[in-house]
């Protein structure tokens, strides 16, 4: 006797990720966003058909390209984890029920944040991935060019996460020269120009949220730092859940 689930198609996801090539892009880019040129020595394929691949994750949602803040010419390519993630725990279900994700362990390990001016993205994720460990993983930011605290940065962890972060100052990158970080994450594709890539070493190409309005106006950039704060709360959650206490200490 057969059930209707003997002829099931496999979802869908299963069959756009299960490509090889994809499958390799979805891996790269689950470490770091990545420049097309990247992609392609890291895949060892062709640019054309690195981005035709690339075209068929974006229509899927999975991937999305922003324009590098450091080279207009450019593009990153970054991966939404959180739907790359539920696709993941969807087709699990759908073989079986008992295939539904579980509860993570508790991370652990030292972070490094880095962007121009340490005044915004870098000491937002600092302060969010300290309260999202709950303390656990110790963090910490810096800049190449350091400049004061944005007021917008203190007021939306404040509002939106509870945090207060008016008391910090910004650093230089140099301050952590001699210093060993289980991830260095660049969040400035400036920055990242600078910075030799190094074991543990993450790239998120997230714009300056106060370079929208560089005239200034408080009020109106607010939910661009918003934004910015929900995708870096985003991003640390699933940096968090790769950094247990075991891969903490296995990558020292």
């Amino acid at each position: 006797m057969t059930s209707s689930r003997d002829h099931a198609a496999p979802p869908e996801f299963l069959r756009l990720a299960g490509h090889p090539v994809r499958w390799r892009l979805l891996r790269e880019l689950a470490c770091s966003d990545r420049m097309v040129h990247e992609l392609t020595g890291l895949v060892g394929q062709p640019q054309n058909l690195v981005s035709y691949h690339l075209a068929k994750l974006r229509d899927a949602r999975l991937v999305s390209a922003r324009r590098s803040s450091a080279d207009g010419r450019d593009a990153y390519y970054t991966v939404d984890l959180t739907r790359l993630g539920e696709s993941l725990a969807a087709a699990g279900v759908a073989l079986h029920p008992a295939l539904a994700p579980g509860p993570a362990g508790s991370p652990a390990g030292r972070v490094l944040f880095l962007c121009t001016g340490n005044s915004a993205r870098s000491p937002m994720a600092e302060a969010l991935t300290g309260s999202l460990s709950g303390g656990l993983v110790e963090a910490h930011s810096a800049g190449s060019h350091p400049k004061p605290l944005h007021a917008n940065a203190v007021r939306v962890m404040r509002e939106e996460y509870g945090i207060d972060i008016a008391g910090r100052r910004p650093t230089h990158i140099s301050v952590f020269a001699d210093q060993r970080f289980d991830r260095v994450v660049t969040l400035c594709d400036r920055v990242r120009e600078v910075c030799p890539e190094s074991a543990g070493s993450v790239h998120w190409s997230i714009p300056d949220p106060g370079a929208e309005h560089p005239d200034g106006d408080e009020e109106a950039s607010y939910p661009t730092f918003k934004r910015t704060a929900a995708e870096l709360a985003s991003r640390i959650g699933f940096l968090l859940g790769a950094l247990t206490p075991t891969t903490a200490e296995e990558e020292r």
